[in-house]
């Protein structure tokens, strides 16, 4: 058996109308990638376009049908029956480049012969807005040295666009296992946490400038549609719960993987902050307080160390004047992420 560089694993509930796009553009990276599509409990075709593709590529594409648990448990399948070297997640309705991803595993190649070790992979990623038919690329190229390995000292400065999300890594297989990564079932948005529990286990890192994920955006029954959002807010709110138990900050001690964790944790606590806020009711501003001092219950420090960062104490605020300038941030802040 050819040995696997790279396990792509990709979450489907009902996406039978475009999963095979998908599919399709991991295909370019020849026998040398593994193709685990994992239906989550789908009625519709999913299951059987993914079984298809396994009959005919049978030493690349695996489908693995399971009961419903959602994107995170999709995600857990995925690393348990990963055989790649490296894992990387890829959504159902969104594709690789295919020029990227042949450069992605000539690297990958090349790094493994040499045994570096890399415990995370990054590579720019492309926001695909539907709605409006532009492009936003988010790339690192202010953040980290390109096309070198590095390490968290090694680091800039990060713009307020340039967070690595889960469109942009791809991990060491056993470095994921030995952090016990986990995602929780029936949650959205758990892939921040993929992006934030296992950091301190990432020692060696090296990013590619290229253009790699195609990142579709404007569906209106989309996970990030802000109406929905809203909706969720509770899985939100969730979720940032587990990242702030996931680690004391505090004690990390890489200055900069602190700062960046810090920051990235204050942005999450933004996102749910301004929709609880632009949800406008006693309930929601009372689950905004309650966040905010879940945080400062587990960790006063760290929750002084989120108060520091730029949105940090605004995002608490509670006159009506307040509340305003909590949403424009957010707005603004949106803009400058790529998502509008």
């Amino acid at each position: 058996m050819i040995m696997k560089l790279l396990t792509v694993a990709i979450p489907c509930y009902n996406s039978a109308e475009y999963m095979s796009h998908a599919i399709e553009s991991v295909l370019k990276a020849g026998s040398e990638a593994e193709i685990i599509v994992v239906n989550d409990g789908s009625t519709d075709d999913t299951e059987k376009i993914g079984k298809e593709y396994e009959r005919k590529y049978p030493d690349i594409v695996r489908c693995i049908s399971k009961e419903n648990g959602g994107h995170g448990s999709a995600v857990n399948t995925g690393l348990k029956n990963a055989r790649g070297l490296y894992y990387k997640v890829l959504d159902s309705d969104d594709w690789f480049d295919e020029a990227s991803l042949k450069y992605v595993m000539q690297i990958l190649r090349r790094d493994v012969l040499c045994g570096e070790g890399i415990d995370m992979y990054i590579a720019n990623y492309v926001y695909e807005n539907q709605n409006t038919g532009k492009e936003k690329v988010i790339n690192y190229r202010s953040a980290m040295p390109v096309e070198k390995v590095f390490t968290w000292e090694d680091l800039k400065h990060f713009k307020v666009s340039q967070n690595i999300l889960m469109h942009s890594v791809i991990y060491r297989t056993k470095m994921l296992r030995d952090c016990g990564l986990e995602l929780p079932e029936h949650t959205f948005y758990v892939d921040n946490i993929f992006v934030f529990q296992p950091l301190p286990n990432v020692k060696k890192m090296y990013y590619m400038d290229i253009d790699l994920y195609r990142y579709y955006i404007g569906r209106v029954d989309q996970s990030v549609n802000e109406d929905i959002m809203i909706k969720r807010i509770d899985q939100q709110i969730k979720v940032n719960k587990i990242m702030i138990d996931a680690h004391d900050l505090t004690l990390i001690k890489d200055e900069k993987l602190r700062k960046y964790m810090t920051k990235y944790l204050t942005m999450m606590m933004t996102i749910s902050s301004a929709f609880l806020v632009k949800a406008d009711t006693e309930e929601s501003l009372k689950k905004r307080d309650e966040l905010w001092d879940y945080l400062r219950k587990t960790s006063p420090e760290m929750a002084d160390m989120v108060n520091h960062c730029l949105l940090g104490r605004p995002m608490q605020m509670k006159s009506a004047a307040g509340r305003k300038i909590i949403i424009y941030g957010y707005m603004l802040s949106r803009r400058l992420i790529g998502f509008s």
